[in-house]
């Protein structure tokens, strides 16, 4: 029973792209592992800009440049 976690920012992400990441990451799992697409799991969490960080700055800052 895979479970897949996907973290992205909170940056206008629409439905249909939320639905393909779903589907393209549980057809993954049934190519590369023969795993049950009723079984694998995905979740999405939308992490704000202000709560991600890269090179010791937030993406927040990083995206006003």
């Amino acid at each position: 029973m895979p479970y897949i976690n996907i973290k992205i920012t909170d940056e206008n992400v629409t439905l249909e792209q939320k639905q393909r990441m779903i589907q393209g990451t549980t057809q993954l799992m049934v190519d590369v592992l023969n795993k049950d697409p009723a079984l694998t799991h995905v979740v999405i969490d939308e992490v704000s800009t202000d709560n991600w960080g890269v090179s010791g700055e937030t993406v927040t800052e990083l995206r006003k440049r």
